[in-house]
Formats: structure tokens, C-alpha cells, sequence
């Protein structure tokens, strides 16, 4: 008889091998969500962006805010209307992020968008407009990244998951309204 080699892998070698591939996938899997995460907030800032220059527009044309999408030149592919947070004026929605106005005269007009489902639900965009008379605490037209307790859909998970883990944001401090303010790089 002829002694024959065979040739092949040993159980360790396959082991190893699966070993690797699995810490690889350990780390590869968070940061491909951070990655999913950020392109469907882009959706979102860019709509956020809009708004607010269609705002900043109506304003110099008007001498206040619009209360109502419908009074602003931009056209909003959203038809839903669910609420991020309970206080806007007015709201569009797509199911996964709401954009809103709180406009007209109030003391705080802003413009917003906020995710309204899945795991980041609570968190949102915001950006408040100058206005004569309004609180000082949140600086004018500077964007934030926002992860709230109150007014609507609240954050779920721990404060920072968002907007500084993903979104790599600073926290701002503000008074303790509930809202948890991050200034985006």
C-alpha cells in the first residue's frame, strides 16, 4: 500500500479562523450601525436645513416666524403627522423622523426634527431661531443634537448614546428642562 498524504485543515486551525472572524465581526457590526445610523440623520439635517432657511426667509418677509409649513416656500415630502415633540406648531412626518415649527410669535421659535421611531426614538436636530424677548438659554441659530425626557417621545436609552457616540456632539450645559443639548462638531 501506498502511504497517501491528506491534505487539509486541523479542528485548531478552523477554530482559530472562526475565533478571528468573530472578533472582527465584534467590532465591525457597532461601527457599521454608528455608519447606518448617520446616513438616515442626514436625511433629516438636510430637510432641518431647509426649513430653516425657508424660516429665516419668511421672517425678513413677514417680520415673524411661520407657524405653518404651509406658509413657508419649501416643499416637504413628508405627509405624516406625528409629533416629536407636543409643543411645535405644526408637523410633518415619513414614519421614521417628524420635522417641526414652533414659529409665529411665541417666545421660542425654533425649528426641529426628531426621530419618532425605531431605537433612537427621543432624539432629534434643533435649531432656535432669534427672536425678540425669548429665554437666552440656548444659543440662536446654532444646531444642536438633542436627546429629551419631556414634551412628547423621551429618549430611552442612556443620555449621550446619540449625540455623542454617533453623532460625536459635546454636551451643552442648559438649564434642567428635561432637554439634553449637544453642540455638533
Amino acid at each position: 500500500m501506498k502511504n497517501v498524504k491528506k491534505q487539509g485543515f486541523t479542528l485548531i486551525e478552523l477554530l482559530v479562523v472562526v475565533l478571528i472572524i468573530g472578533i472582527l465581526a465584534a467590532v465591525a457590526v457597532p461601527q457599521y450601525q454608528k455608519a447606518v445610523e448617520k446616513s438616515r440623520s442626514s436625511q433629516a439635517l438636510s430637510m432641518l436645513k431647509s426649513i430653516y432657511q425657508a424660516q429665516a426667509s419668511y421672517y425678513v418677509a413677514n417680520g415673524e416666524y411661520a407657524d405653518s409649513f404651509s406658509k413657508l416656500d419649501i416643499d416637504i415630502p413628508w405627509t405624516g403627522n406625528q409629533k416629536w415633540n407636543n409643543q411645535s406648531k405644526d408637523s410633518r412626518s415619513n414614519g421614521e423622523w417628524s420635522a417641526e415649527l414652533e414659529g409665529g410669535n411665541t417666545n421660542t421659535p425654533s425649528v426641529a426634527v426628531g426621530r419618532i421611531s425605531g431605537p433612537y426614538a427621543g432624539v432629534g436636530f434643533f435649531i432656535q431661531l432669534p427672536h425678540t424677548g425669548q429665554n437666552n438659554a440656548v444659543p440662536k441659530n446654532e444646531l444642536f443634537c438633542v436627546e429629551k425626557e419631556v414634551n412628547g417621545l423621551s429618549f430611552q436609552k442612556e443620555f449621550g448614546d446619540y449625540c455623542v457616540k454617533i453623532m460625536q456632539g459635546k454636551l451643552k450645559p442648559t438649564p434642567g428642562n428635561g432637554w439634553h443639548y449637544y453642540s455638533l462638531p
